[in-house]
């Protein structure tokens, strides 16, 4: 919940209103990406991005387990078709370099699609389901798992498994919904633009700029005093 409320702020302070279809599926990535970093060591960053066709969608969602933070956005206009669904995972740690995979995905479930990826990608087992509407649980797979249990869960199942299996908390993690963008990390990146084409061309005429997050799509409006102020 707290994850979801911190993501309905950022929609709210950044006036975004994704449709309700792909906003419900960016909430089930964020959580599947949440519980998926949970299960992996400290110093953990994954980036996935779900591919979708028929409509063409995508999402992406990135996250730290270090920073304990989930972030994404929905991309609805200028997707590309790919022909099939396509899940791409990169994973980063500071002693490790980067891990990139992409799979093939069937469906517009992000759990299944989450699934898909496990059993593709990480070699392991893992189910996701919907314990109540903003409770969700993951179960994936261990050495020595049975995995015809794990094959024969269902959510009711997972409703009794703490009555019929013995649990034990391991460690608690607590996730928000933090991107960390502003302008002054978004600058570096239009400098040269800018010193290339000059800054009368860049504007073309235009009191102000429009850009937004590729990370969690909050927008800013830029204006050359802005850009000339950064520049000293």
């Amino acid at each position: 919940s707290p994850i979801y409320v911190d993501y309905y702020l950022h929609l709210m302070q950044h006036s975004l209103r994704p449709a309700a279809t792909d906003d419900a599926m960016l909430k089930d990535a964020l959580a599947a990406l949440a519980l998926h970093i949970t299960s992996k060591p400290w110093q953990y960053t994954v980036a996935w991005t779900l591919h979708f066709e028929n409509p063409l969608l995508n999402l992406f969602v990135t996250g730290e387990s270090f920073g304990e933070y989930v972030v994404g956005r929905v991309f609805s206009d200028g997707v590309k078709e790919k022909g099939q669904g396509l899940f791409h995972s990169q994973v980063m740690s500071p002693k490790d370099p980067a891990r990139h995979s992409t799979v093939e995905i069937t469906g517009r479930d992000v759990f299944s699609a989450v699934e898909q990826y496990y059993q593709q990608s990480e070699q392991l087992r893992a189910r996701i389901f919907r314990y109540s509407e903003e409770d969700i649980v993951m179960v994936s797979a261990q050495p020595q798992c049975d995995l015809e249990w794990l094959e024969a869960l269902d959510a009711e199942a997972i409703r009794r498994l703490d009555q019929e299996e013995e649990l034990s908390l391991l460690e608690r993690r607590y996730f928000r919904f933090h991107c960390g963008c502003s302008l002054d990390k978004i600058f570096p990146a239009l400098v040269p633009l800018i010193q290339r084409d000059g800054m009368e061309a860049f504007f073309a005429g235009e009191a102000f700029l429009k850009t937004d997050c590729p990370r969690c799509g909050a927008t800013f409006r830029i204006t050359q005093g802005d850009i000339e102020e950064f520049l000293g």
